[in-house]
């Protein structure tokens, strides 16, 4: 992405530019106020931004663009961000002139006068009037868009005009509009030089493999930086008619589990175990059990493991676009997955050792624990053998856990396949052993299950370590059942995922390395919870 040089130029407020709108973004002055101190607080405050740990140093223009209809202009521009600390990311702003006083007073960026007109400079996605004319390119695009702003439609997209549109809800590092009830309009906030795997993997599922349980890709903006790379700005979809995400869903169930271990007066201690990565049907479940956690979360769980094998199964069975068919282990994968998870675990070891002091109980003794045999973890990490495996690499979710996914009724749609927040772009689209997703979904049963017990610590009458001991037999029943119906489906459809010791062993290998990439994030925000993924990590070193 190149940069708009502002060098040594010098303003004084109140700003007056002479320049029509539509030539602003031209005047080298007005860039220069405009990247000034006032952008970097705006930017600083919205929830969008993801640099708030580091030092913002200065922002550049790295790309601008229109985003128009007929004499209705925008401009789109795409900001680097630089840190003290030596990096920088990117970021999507489209912006807007706006006149009236009583407008947008919450999201004004800058107070200018153009041609003496006083106003605000806002961020566009804040008017109404932007929201419809970018509903509206998208909708009338053309089938073969050459500009350098880049609208497209699928076949779905038709038959409709622009009623209404409004926010959904409070969102981290994107913004979405809801378009008509019916539309959802993904505004990608953090931008990246390459096309977002969110629209590829979106699209991909929607229109060639039909894939029903995620919402129906509908359009996308597309923009071609200076050095002519293709980078997403937005992503339309259907909206699905929801109850909420399975993450709500799930500490509800959950409550009424443990809610029964007084209720019916269950012995913890008496409770049958089952085999670690075991495969269960249903009736394979002792009648305690059933009892104690009811059949509803169960039967919930195979209909969650059965659309994500379906998931799986549209993902593996491409053999056309290669940057969807499905590729074998071998070395190279095997040299950038131990590099990445060395360097990801030298990380966390340095965060247990400076964030020791606000661990205590069984979260210390883990944390102990975890420094004690860091050498036999970073082995587990070592001893990837790709020559041993004979399943197959696909294009994987990612990032899949409980608050990606959406239910409705006793059925659940997978949404955001953006990938995992630290990684980068590139990293996001290598193709990866399907079991990784579902070691993500483990992880987040495990996570889902201890959070219950945290959030509703004073109702529950057990010690927390007969809490914790009950957590973690119902956590080996809910992956039992969700293998016992994942693999039957994976295995029907011919997708290979390797003989039965390969199974196990990429599921704990891939339950590692989530729970260490689960370990910085809570030792840096919320240290009470460290104790989940720490848990999960011995879990796996001593078994």
């Amino acid at each position: 992405m190149s940069k708009k040089s502002t060098k040594n130029i010098s303003l004084q407020p109140p700003f007056n530019f002479n320049d029509r709108w539509e030539e602003l973004l031209d005047n080298k002055d007005f860039v220069k106020v405009f990247l000034s101190d006032v952008l970097e607080d705006y930017v600083k405050k919205q929830r969008w931004y993801g640099g708030k740990s580091s030092k913002l140093k200065y922002i550049e223009l790295a790309e601008y663009f229109k985003i128009q209809q007929n004499e209705e202009v925008y401009y789109g521009l795409i900001l680097e961000i630089n840190f003290d600390e030596a990096f920088y990311q990117h970021y999507f702003l489209p912006i807007a002139f706006v006149s009236d006083e009583n407008f947008a007073k919450e999201n004004r960026i800058l107070p200018i006068s153009i041609q003496n007109q006083k106003g605000f400079i806002i961020d566009a996605i804040h008017l109404e009037a932007f929201r419809k004319v970018v509903f509206e390119r998208i909708l009338n695009a053309l089938p073969k868009d050459k500009t350098r702003v880049r609208y497209h439609k699928s076949e779905l997209f038709k038959n409709c005009q622009y009623e209404s549109s409004r926010f959904m809800g409070l969102e981290q590092s994107n913004t979405s509009i809801v378009y008509n009830e019916k539309f959802v309009l993904k505004f990608f906030r953090r931008i990246y030089a390459d096309r977002n795997p969110d629209y590829e993997m979106s699209r991909f599922l929607s229109e060639k493999k039909d894939f029903k349980n995620t919402p129906a890709y509908l359009g996308s903006i597309q923009i071609k930086d200076s050095d002519n790379t293709n980078i997403t700005i937005g992503l339309m979809q259907e909206m699905v008619d929801n109850d909420g995400d399975a993450w709500e869903y799930m500490l509800r169930e959950l409550h009424k589990v443990f809610s029964n271990l007084e209720y019916k007066n269950i012995d913890i201690s008496a409770l049958p175990r089952t085999e670690d990565y075991g495969r269960l049907d249903i009736g394979d479940v002792p009648p305690r059990i059933i009892d104690w956690a009811g059949l509803n979360v169960f039967l919930k769980i195979q209909i969650l493991a059965k659309r994500t094998a379906e998931m799986h199964i549209a993902l593996g069975s491409e053999f056309e676009d290669t940057s969807f068919t499905p590729t074998h282990f071998n070395g190279d994968y095997t040299v950038w997955l131990k590099n990445r998870l060395l360097y990801q675990f030298q990380n966390r070891l340095n965060s247990i050792e400076n964030n020791l002091h606000k661990l205590d109980g069984l979260a210390l003794d883990l944390a102990n624990e975890f420094l004690d045999r860091k050498n036999e973890i970073r082995k587990q990490f070592v001893n990837f053998d790709w020559t041993k495996l004979k399943g197959e690499r696909i294009r994987v979710h990612g990032d899949y856990h409980l608050g990606q996914v959406l239910v409705k009724d006793d059925d659940f749609y997978i949404l955001d396949f953006e990938g995992e927040p630290e990684s980068t772009i590139r990293d996001r689209k290598v193709k990866q052993p399907p079991l990784k997703d579902v070691a993500g979904m483990f992880r987040s049963f495990h996570y889902a299950i201890y959070a219950t017990i945290f959030n509703n610590i004073d109702l529950y009458k057990q010690e927390q370590t007969k809490l914790f001991e009950a957590a973690e037999i119902l956590y080996q029943y809910f992956k039992g059942v969700f293998l016992g119906t994942y693999i039957i489906e994976i295995q029907n459809a011919n997708i290979n995922i390797g003989y039965h010791q390969e199974r196990i062993f990429l599921l704990k290998y891939s339950l590692l390395e989530k729970a260490v990439y689960e370990l910085g994030y809570e030792l840096n925000s919320r240290p009470r919870w460290a104790v989940i993924p720490l848990k999960g990590i011995s879990n796996i070193i001593n078994n």
